[in-house]
């Protein structure tokens, strides 16, 4: 059923149906992982860590909901089940139990780089079949790689 029809043709509909998807997917799993970090981390450097991983989320759960409207309103379902995170996601899974900070903010850099690599990949993609998905995506990588950075700069 499509409860709303796209603009777009529907060889740019599906390019970029599975852009927002895969960044969908992508956003979630990363607000999971940073919140299992910041639940488990220890030691010296805890709290601004703990805080740090807290922006994480807060960025990647506004910028989920923002992917997930634009899909919607492409008329695209987004899907943001367990199993479809579960078995589409890009980033490695985190260790159980307690994590020491200098291991969480790697955990972090290695998480927030995977993404950024395919959200890089997907603003590529979005380019001519529909800018403004890709504007998007464009915006979504900066905030991400904002991130990125500064825990790379907690380790050095």
């Amino acid at each position: 059923m499509n409860a709303v029809k796209s603009p777009l043709p529907d060889a740019d509909l599906k390019t970029v149906a599975e852009a927002l998807q895969g960044a969908l997917v992508d956003l979630i799993d990363l607000s999971l992982v940073a919140k299992q970090v910041h639940w488990n981390v220890v030691g010296p450097r805890f709290r601004s860590i703990h805080l740090q991983l807290d922006d994480v989320v807060a960025s990647a759960r506004t910028h989920t909901d923002a992917v997930a409207e634009r899909s919607s309103a492409l008329g695209v379902s987004p899907d943001g089940r367990a199993a479809t995170v579960a078995s589409g996601s890009g980033i490695d899974t985190v260790s159980q139990g307690w994590i020491k900070d200098a291991d969480a903010v790697g955990a972090l850099v290695a998480a927030l780089g995977a993404v950024i690599t395919r959200m890089r990949d997907r603003v590529a993609a979005t380019e001519d079949p529909d800018p403004v998905s890709q504007d998007l995506l464009i915006g979504i990588t900066a905030d991400l790689e904002k991130h990125h950075w500064m825990f790379q700069a907690e380790n050095v």
